[in-house]
């Protein structure tokens, strides 16, 4: 199995970080712009897309900076996703970074998937 490269992103979000928080950590927020549905039971949560769904386990967190998740499937002890919220410490910006892995020739892809599904957020928000 090909290992995975990690990436991120960073994305300017026109929002406080409490709320940009909010967005990222509780099932119904996630609901509204990264999945159809989010359900979760403790640290497990459960993403569900049309007829899929995926669980990922919540695996670490500091509240109003960034939360971390591992998808159960992904057999890489190594991999994770993230939303760390960032904030220019002169301009106040802003800004949500992305840390994910994908195979080689996936990268791409998904960082189109997340630039999409981010795109949705500030829809969501208004930011």
């Amino acid at each position: 199995m090909p290992d995975k490269i990690k990436f991120e992103l960073e994305i300017p979000i026109h929002a406080s970080p409490n709320f940009l928080y909010q967005y990222v950590s509780t099932p119904d927020s996630l609901g509204e712009w990264f999945a159809d549905n989010v359900n979760s039971r403790g640290k497990l949560f459960t993403f569900i897309w049309d007829d899929s769904e995926e669980v990922a386990e919540r695996i670490s967190l500091k509240q109003g900076e960034f939360i971390r998740f591992k998808w159960e499937e992904d057999e890489d002890k190594n991999t994770y996703f993230e939303f760390r919220i960032q904030v220019d410490a002169l301009t106040k910006d802003v800004s949500l970074i992305i840390t994910d892995f994908a195979e080689e020739d996936e990268v791409e892809e998904s960082k189109m998937f997340w630039e999409s599904q981010v795109a949705e957020l500030k829809h969501v928000i208004g930011g």
